[in-house]
Protein backbone atom coordinates (compact mmCIF):
# COMPACT_ATOMS: atom_id res chain seq x y z
CA UNK A 1 0.00 0.00 0.00
CA UNK A 2 2.87 2.26 0.51
CA UNK A 3 3.94 4.33 -2.53
CA UNK A 4 6.30 7.11 -2.94
CA UNK A 5 5.67 10.71 -2.25
CA UNK A 6 7.26 13.54 -3.48
CA UNK A 7 7.35 17.23 -2.03
CA UNK A 8 9.36 20.19 -3.36
CA UNK A 9 12.64 19.13 -2.06
CA UNK A 10 12.31 15.51 -1.32
CA UNK A 11 11.36 12.07 -2.08
CA UNK A 12 9.64 9.85 0.54
CA UNK A 13 9.99 6.62 -0.02
CA UNK A 14 9.57 2.85 1.96
CA UNK A 15 12.27 1.65 3.49
CA UNK A 16 14.42 -0.81 2.62
CA UNK A 17 16.96 -2.88 3.87
CA UNK A 18 19.79 -1.40 1.94
CA UNK A 19 18.86 1.38 4.10
CA UNK A 20 19.79 0.03 7.43
CA UNK A 21 23.57 1.32 7.50
CA UNK A 22 23.14 4.71 6.90
CA UNK A 23 19.72 4.54 9.38
CA UNK A 24 22.21 2.84 12.07
CA UNK A 25 24.56 5.30 11.72
CA UNK A 26 21.93 8.26 12.29
CA UNK A 27 20.24 6.74 14.85
CA UNK A 28 23.34 6.27 16.90
CA UNK A 29 23.87 10.12 17.68
CA UNK A 30 22.82 11.09 20.66
CA UNK A 31 21.42 13.92 19.58
CA UNK A 32 18.49 11.89 17.51
CA UNK A 33 18.30 8.70 20.06
CA UNK A 34 18.02 10.65 23.40
CA UNK A 35 14.44 12.51 21.68
CA UNK A 36 12.70 9.82 20.43
CA UNK A 37 11.63 6.88 23.09
CA UNK A 38 11.44 3.95 20.96
CA UNK A 39 14.78 4.26 19.80
CA UNK A 40 17.36 2.76 21.68
CA UNK A 41 21.20 3.98 22.32
CA UNK A 42 23.43 1.70 20.74
CA UNK A 43 21.67 0.43 17.73
CA UNK A 44 22.92 -2.10 15.94
CA UNK A 45 22.39 -2.73 12.29
CA UNK A 46 20.69 -6.41 13.11
CA UNK A 47 17.86 -3.97 15.32
CA UNK A 48 17.85 -1.81 12.10
CA UNK A 49 16.95 -4.27 10.02
CA UNK A 50 14.70 -6.35 12.32
CA UNK A 51 12.91 -2.66 12.52
CA UNK A 52 12.53 -2.95 8.68
CA UNK A 53 11.24 -7.01 8.43
CA UNK A 54 8.25 -5.62 10.50
CA UNK A 55 7.43 -3.09 7.62
CA UNK A 56 5.87 -5.61 4.60
CA UNK A 57 3.46 -6.83 7.14
CA UNK A 58 2.86 -3.78 8.68
CA UNK A 59 1.94 -2.85 5.03
CA UNK A 60 0.00 -4.97 4.30
CA UNK A 61 -2.23 -4.80 7.06
CA UNK A 62 -2.56 -0.77 6.93
CA UNK A 63 -0.68 -0.56 10.48
CA UNK A 64 2.70 0.34 9.10
CA UNK A 65 3.84 3.26 7.07
CA UNK A 66 7.88 3.98 7.72
CA UNK A 67 9.06 6.27 5.18
CA UNK A 68 13.32 7.63 4.12
CA UNK A 69 13.69 11.00 4.10
CA UNK A 70 16.09 11.47 0.67
CA UNK A 71 16.97 14.99 0.47
CA UNK A 72 19.48 15.32 -2.81
CA UNK A 73 19.61 11.56 -2.98
CA UNK A 74 21.21 10.75 0.58
CA UNK A 75 18.82 9.34 3.29
CA UNK A 76 18.85 12.35 5.97
CA UNK A 77 15.45 10.76 7.99
CA UNK A 78 12.51 9.07 8.52
CA UNK A 79 8.89 9.84 8.84
CA UNK A 80 6.18 7.14 9.63
CA UNK A 81 3.02 6.23 10.69
CA UNK A 82 1.47 3.41 12.55
CA UNK A 83 -0.94 1.99 14.19
CA UNK A 84 -2.17 -0.91 16.46
CA UNK A 85 -5.45 -1.70 14.29
CA UNK A 86 -6.99 -0.26 11.44
CA UNK A 87 -9.74 1.47 13.71
CA UNK A 88 -7.42 3.82 15.32
CA UNK A 89 -5.85 6.77 14.29
CA UNK A 90 -2.35 6.93 12.74
CA UNK A 91 0.51 7.78 15.32
CA UNK A 92 3.06 10.12 13.70
CA UNK A 93 6.45 9.93 14.15
CA UNK A 94 9.92 11.09 12.58
CA UNK A 95 13.38 11.78 13.47
CA UNK A 96 15.68 13.58 10.85
CA UNK A 97 19.48 14.23 10.66
CA UNK A 98 20.80 16.90 12.60
CA UNK A 99 22.80 18.41 9.97
CA UNK A 100 19.20 19.06 8.47
CA UNK A 101 17.22 20.90 11.19
CA UNK A 102 16.16 24.06 11.14
CA UNK A 103 15.44 24.35 7.31
CA UNK A 104 11.58 22.88 7.20
CA UNK A 105 12.63 19.59 5.88
CA UNK A 106 10.38 17.45 8.78
CA UNK A 107 7.41 19.65 8.63
CA UNK A 108 7.38 19.25 4.65
CA UNK A 109 8.45 15.83 4.74
CA UNK A 110 5.23 14.39 7.72
CA UNK A 111 2.74 16.79 6.06
CA UNK A 112 3.38 14.76 2.55
CA UNK A 113 3.03 11.78 4.47
CA UNK A 114 -0.06 12.97 6.21
CA UNK A 115 -1.37 14.45 3.13
CA UNK A 116 -0.92 10.86 1.20
CA UNK A 117 -3.10 9.38 4.28
CA UNK A 118 -6.01 12.07 4.21
CA UNK A 119 -6.47 10.86 0.61
CA UNK A 120 -6.87 8.11 1.44
CA UNK A 121 -10.00 9.00 4.09
CA UNK A 122 -7.76 9.26 7.44
CA UNK A 123 -8.89 12.42 9.03
CA UNK A 124 -7.33 11.93 12.59
CA UNK A 125 -3.87 11.71 13.73
CA UNK A 126 -1.69 11.46 16.98
CA UNK A 127 1.53 12.44 17.71
CA UNK A 128 4.01 14.11 20.57
CA UNK A 129 7.34 15.22 21.57
CA UNK A 130 9.55 14.57 24.92
CA UNK A 131 9.39 17.58 27.39
CA UNK A 132 12.85 18.91 26.71
CA UNK A 133 12.45 18.58 22.43
CA UNK A 134 10.36 21.77 22.03
CA UNK A 135 11.88 21.65 17.85
CA UNK A 136 9.56 18.56 17.53
CA UNK A 137 6.36 20.04 19.41
CA UNK A 138 7.05 23.26 16.67
CA UNK A 139 7.08 20.77 14.21
CA UNK A 140 3.56 19.50 15.23
CA UNK A 141 2.20 23.02 16.02
CA UNK A 142 3.03 23.74 11.97
CA UNK A 143 0.91 20.70 10.81
CA UNK A 144 -2.29 21.73 13.35
CA UNK A 145 -1.82 19.49 15.65
CA UNK A 146 -3.31 20.55 19.23
CA UNK A 147 -1.97 19.55 22.98
CA UNK A 148 -3.74 16.71 24.30
CA UNK A 149 -2.63 15.86 27.96
CA UNK A 150 1.03 15.10 29.35
CA UNK A 151 2.37 11.57 30.75
CA UNK A 152 5.57 9.91 30.92
CA UNK A 153 6.78 7.26 28.90
CA UNK A 154 10.12 5.19 28.78
CA UNK A 155 12.55 6.41 26.59
CA UNK A 156 15.05 3.65 25.30
CA UNK A 157 17.76 5.93 24.19
CA UNK A 158 17.88 7.61 27.39
CA UNK A 159 16.77 4.57 29.92
CA UNK A 160 14.59 6.20 31.96
CA UNK A 161 11.20 7.84 32.16
CA UNK A 162 10.86 11.08 30.62
CA UNK A 163 8.04 13.36 30.59
CA UNK A 164 6.17 13.69 27.05
CA UNK A 165 3.42 15.82 25.35
CA UNK A 166 0.64 14.21 23.83
CA UNK A 167 -0.95 16.51 20.72
CA UNK A 168 -3.58 15.25 18.38
CA UNK A 169 -5.33 16.37 15.29
CA UNK A 170 -8.72 15.77 14.14
CA UNK A 171 -9.71 17.00 10.50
Amino acid sequence: MSTEITTDRLVLRPVHASDAGRITDLVNDPRIYRMVSRISANQTVAQTLAWISSHEAGRGDDTKHPYAIVEDGELVGVTSAHRDGTWLPFEIGYWLSPERWGKGLMTEATEALMGWLKQRGERSFISGYLDDNPASGRVLEKLDFMKAGRMNVFCLGRGEMVGHVNMARID
